[in-house]
């Protein structure tokens, strides 16, 4: 009886450990969580959201236009959460307030135009190996409209899931 209760806690407790080492290589490897502290992105993720992000270890295959991904700020370091909007090789532009790549406009739903109705930016080409970041929230976000193009290989991670709270725009 009691070697039966021993060889039951061993297991249990084996199975504890190989649980933790996985969460702990898919933490450390595969997805990240991160707090917002930014509204350049509102209303997708917004100030103080918690968010699930893939880890990419700059591999610039796993992004495309549309993604919402997290680098270095070429500014300062500090992380950055933004939307790719043209990958290299593209054209990009802002005719009043609306994004056009390749000579087609973009359909936002997320921005609000009103915000930023009379901007106009570029046209500019992508440099191959690098995207073109931009913020949702387009009146405050300081993006490549500033820092030029990123290299794709210093995005972190790509946006998997917003945990919350909740925007209180």
């Amino acid at each position: 009886m009691i070697a039966a209760t021993r060889s039951k806690a061993m297991t249990t407790a084996a199975a504890v450990g190989v649980t933790l080492a996985a969460v702990v290589v898919i933490r450390t490897q595969f997805l990240d969580i991160a707090s917002v502290s930014s509204d350049s992105m509102a209303p997708t993720v917004c100030t103080e959201d918690t968010v699930l992000l893939a880890r990419l270890h700059g591999d610039p295959v796993a992004v495309d236009v549309g993604d919402v991904v997290t680098f270095p700020s070429p500014q300062d370091g500090t992380p950055t959460i933004k939307r790719v909007v043209a990958v290299g090789g593209q054209r990009v532009a802002i005719r009043d307030a609306e994004l056009v790549v390749e000579e087609q406009v973009v359909g936002e739903p997320y921005v609000d135009h009103a915000s930023i109705d009379g901007v106009y930016f570029g046209p500019v080409t992508v440099p191959a190996g690098t995207v073109f970041v931009m913020g949702d929230h387009r009146e405050t976000s300081i993006d490549s409209r500033v820092y030029g193009p990123i290299r794709a290989a210093d995005i972190e991670g790509r946006l998997l899931l917003r945990i919350g709270p909740t925007c209180r725009r």
